[in-house]
């Protein structure tokens, strides 16, 4: 069955409920009263409520009213928050600049309303030092506090440790941030380039010439 209502001589029913263009309610008038007022005012004839008795049924422009629906679903699904689950992989013995660039990343990550799943690598003999891995996460954890929380504790996964960070930050407000500051940056660009008058062909003002010394007179 399609999910398209039935308008104009779709509807087949000897009666409607009829509500006019500015919502206001006509009442029950016959089909064919309810489709020559459609005529009258260059509208369609929607049915609204198809399982009402009898139908409810309203005068409205049916293309614009699709196209209107149809911008505010797109828009919807632009505003829609997808929570997203990044991985980070660092191990036990990872040296400060290697951790200073995977932090840099989680911070990122979770600026951007996303958690982050963090999972230290054991490898041969490191598998008798869990320690390391667990001090390795509440470290980073305790750096990125700011930002977002532990929302799974550290816990061990055969030769890996796991530990999941959620943001402070709903993903909505992140991308509502983002888009703002992009806007910001687009308004400072502009203002940026915006010629001034001597860019535009305005020559500058002459200096003013001295005024000529007096020859003084012959007596």
């Amino acid at each position: 069955m399609s999910a398209e209502p039935r308008i104009n001589d779709r509807i087949r029913v000897p009666e409607v409920r009829l509500v006019g263009p500015s919502g206001e309610q006509v009442g029950i008038v016959p089909l064919a009263k309810a489709l020559e007022l459609a005529q009258e005012y260059d509208l369609d004839l929607v049915e609204v409520a198809a399982t009402a008795r009898p139908p409810v049924c309203k005068l409205m422009d049916y293309g614009k009213f699709k196209y209107e629906s149809a911008m505010k679903a797109r828009e919807a699904r632009k505003n829609q928050a997808h929570t997203v689950i990044k991985e980070m992989k660092l191990r036990p013995k990872i040296d400060p600049h290697d951790y200073d660039t995977k932090k840099g990343h989680v911070v990122r990550f979770l600026k951007q309303g996303d958690k982050v799943k963090i999972t230290i690598m054991f490898r041969g003999r490191e598998q008798s030092r869990p320690e390391l891995g667990f001090r390795l996460l509440q470290r980073l954890a305790s750096d990125v506090e700011e930002l977002g929380f532990i929302e799974s504790n550290p816990k061990q996964d055969g030769r890996n440790m796991i530990m999941v960070l959620g943001p402070h930050k709903k993903k909505t407000e992140a991308m509502a941030e983002a888009r703002e500051a992009q806007a910001a940056r687009k308004a400072e660009r502009q203002g940026s380039n915006t010629p001034d008058a001597e860019s535009e062909g305005q020559a500058p003002e002459a200096p003013a010439e001295a005024p000529e010394a007096e020859t003084p007179s012959e007596a």
